[in-house]
């Protein structure tokens, strides 16, 4: 299963793929799907930062896609970063998930960040699970602080410690 890194010409398949777990899953909080263009300025976005956007394929289309962002957006969490996988529904069960999540730590590791962080709404059992046999710990569960299809849902933060730095600035 190749993974490589995302060119702009991949964005409406991802767009693809993140408008169905819009639409039909509890995976992304939001009600609206998003456009080719939306996706574009997303990918401009992640590459601006030096953030990877990765994607898997089979027979030239694409399966899947992973990356991640700052986790807030102030200097002190600059070493800490959440991250988003998501799979077409046709490849899911394959390992794809497994595969790009697993390629996106060794990434954020070659950034030199010090924490994944993952969102995960907390009846996902599956990528509760996926997370957790990547060495993921849960350190929070919140709940009902969101909102989707007519019902409150609870979210669980997992994150994962990427390297044995004792300080910021790289000692250990």
């Amino acid at each position: 299963m190749p993974i490589r890194f995302a060119s702009k010409d991949d964005c409406a398949a991802i767009a693809e793929i993140y408008n169905h777990a819009v639409l039909h899953t509890a995976a992304i909080w939001n009600d609206q799907t998003v456009d080719v263009d939306n996706r574009i300025a997303w990918y401009e976005a992640r590459q601006f930062l030096g953030y990877p956007v990765l994607v898997s394929e089979e027979n030239d289309t694409v399966t899947g896609y992973a990356s991640f962002g700052d986790w807030r957006n102030f200097e002190g969490f600059r070493h800490t970063v959440e991250h988003s996988v998501y799979v077409h529904p046709e490849h899911q069960g394959k390992g794809l998930g497994r595969a790009l999540l697993s390629r996106l730590i060794d990434e954020a590791r070659a950034c030199g960040k010090h924490v994944m962080v993952a969102g995960i709404e907390s009846q996902n059992l599956a990528s509760l699970h996926l997370h957790e046999t990547l060495g993921f710990k849960t350190t929070a569960h919140m709940p009902q602080v969101g909102t989707k299809f007519g019902r409150w849902l609870d979210l669980t933060f997992m994150q994962l410690q990427l390297d044995d730095r004792l300080d910021p600035d790289g000692h250990r």
